[in-house]
């Protein structure tokens, strides 16, 4: 928790993120996500000043278990001086003993943020999934409580000017706002007008314009022209060493498959002695496909069932 100090801005743990993304699905299945279509009503986590604050804390809780879907769950609020926003115990349940920082006594509008984050620890604990490592657990979490419709109240916590600053989670806020939108453009629901900080609003838009940039990823055809001109470019060098290594009656070298251009999203290799193929991950999952070199190509991402218009 950030707490006057400074916020890290930008997108440091992209593809972290990405690899969370991607988990998800693979651990749920396309259908199961898909039932988390709508995020958590502002009005269902709503705190306000005249709140008791337990009963209310205790109200929240239980509208973000319902969110999740875990019926048999029951969290017990406390709140005390510690130096993270907050923290639970993962036992085998069915009481998870969740604590707030001290902080949230005074700042009751952020309650649901903090308890967002934590009851996800808890379901992605049922699932049996976590990443190695505290930083790309948290990351996970964080990604996961945001992708599954819960996450804007983490974004809507960021606030900060000139004397002061607040933020939770473990993402950016700009990496809130990408998870957003990738969320946003499988669903068709936009949060925008749920946020009530306007920090939180413009790393929305700025993360939603980084997610738009991986629909515009070359062999997509809806990739811009410099793109495709390097794409073109790095085909042309990587049919070349194919080329070669068939006339020397020798396999295709396995740099063949490093042969794009530094930095890009794709990677050529030979497909035994058939056509060359190109890899490249799907823009909303994340998963790489893998189709051949053919020119205009439609492929279907069997992890999200995402249907993509190729120009190979």
């Amino acid at each position: 928790m950030a707490n006057g100090g400074p916020v890290k801005h930008g997108y440091p743990h992209l593809e972290t993120v990405r690899a969370a993304v991607t988990a998800l699905y693979k651990r749920l299945s396309y259908d199961t996500v898909h039932t988390f279509a709508a995020s958590v009503a502002p009005a269902d986590v709503a705190f306000c000043d005249t709140d008791d604050l337990y009963l209310g804390a205790q109200r929240v809780a239980r509208e973000l278990v319902r969110h999740f879907r875990l019926p048999d769950a029951r969290m017990i609020v406390s709140f005390r001086e510690m130096e993270h926003a907050a923290s639970v115990e993962l036992a085998a349940g069915p009481e998870y003993f969740i604590e707030l920082n001290d902080r949230f006594r005074t700042h009751r509008r952020d309650i649901g943020a903090a308890l967002a984050h934590e009851v996800m620890h808890v379901y992605l604990h049922r699932l049996d999934l976590s990443f190695p490592g505290t930083r790309d657990n948290e990351i996970l979490t964080d990604t996961a409580t945001t992708y599954l419709g819960a996450g804007w109240l983490l974004l809507d916590a960021y606030r900060e000017d000139a004397s002061s600053s607040q933020k939770l989670g473990y993402l950016t806020p700009e990496e809130f706002g990408y998870v957003l939108a990738k969320r946003s453009l499988v669903f068709g629901e936009d949060p925008a007008t749920w946020f009530t900080s306007p920090q939180a609003y413009t790393a929305y838009t700025r993360g939603k314009a980084r997610a738009r940039d991986d629909e515009r990823q070359p062999p997509l055809t809806a990739a811009g022209w410099a793109g495709q001109r390097r794409y073109a470019k790095d085909r042309r060098h990587a049919q070349g060493r194919v080329v070669a290594a068939a006339s020397d009656s020798a396999p295709a070298p396995a740099s063949a498959s490093a042969s794009a251009s530094a930095g890009a999203p794709y990677a050529f290799a030979p497909d035994g002695r058939g056509p060359l193929r190109v890899s490249f991950p799907c823009p909303t999952c994340h998963q790489r496909i893998r189709v051949p070199v053919r020119g205009r190509v439609r492929a279907r991402c069997g992890l999200c069932r995402t249907v993509l218009e190729c120009d190979t």
